[in-house]
């Protein structure tokens, strides 16, 4: 799904193989799509996940969460990234504050390219709201989506949880989900974060 919020980051990520140096880092919150289109690009690349230890030289490589890996492996995975055909890092910050204690490192994390996906606006949220209902099966009102907007937590993440709350809470009182169910459920989140 593209909209505002996420056009540039993909526009990014579609210029492999032609990234500098062989690397882009796709930052943005949580929710915001970083592993969706990571996924879609490594689907694409033909790469592989970085595990510890155990990460094959001479293919692409993703890493999520890149700036939770140590310096070292980092290091090698950047040095690597034009010969092993492409390297994606993910993280919610630009790579320039990750902590390193490698100056070379360090360099390096200042060049890397970098791709920010902003927060999900309107129209992507709602098209995240449409499909996710979707999936369960909902009919949702038109009216639904502009309510669910304006009180909900802004993420991905949180419009997943929000359908998975309203499907259930839906089923377990055998009624539709509507305005009234959603204002019960919203309110219900909303004490357990007071409380």
């Amino acid at each position: 799904m593209t909209s505002a919020a996420n056009q540039t980051a993909l526009a990014a990520v579609e210029a492999w193989p032609a990234w500098p140096g062989g690397a882009l880092a796709l930052v943005g919150p949580e929710g915001a799509g970083k592993t969706h289109l990571a996924t879609i690009w490594a689907e694409r690349a033909g790469a592989v996940r970085y595990a510890a230890g155990a990460t094959p030289e001479g293919r692409p490589v993703l890493v999520e969460d890149a700036d939770q890996i140590g310096d070292e492996a980092l290091f090698h995975l950047i040095n690597r990234a034009p010969g092993d055909g492409g390297l994606l890092l993910t993280a919610r910050t630009r790579p320039a504050s990750w902590r390193a204690a490698l100056p070379d490192l360090r360099s390096r994390l200042n060049a890397l390219t970098v791709a920010e996906i902003g927060a999900p606006d309107d129209a992507l949220l709602i098209a995240v709201l449409e499909a996710l209902f979707r999936e369960q099966h909902i009919r949702a009102a038109p009216d639904l989506y502009e309510f669910l907007l304006r009180r909900m937590e802004r993420s991905v993440t949180a419009a997943r949880r929000l359908v998975g709350q309203l499907d259930a809470a839906a089923a377990e009182q055998g009624r539709p989900v509507n305005r009234a169910l959603a204002r019960e459920v919203l309110d219900a989140t909303a004490d357990l974060f007071e409380g």
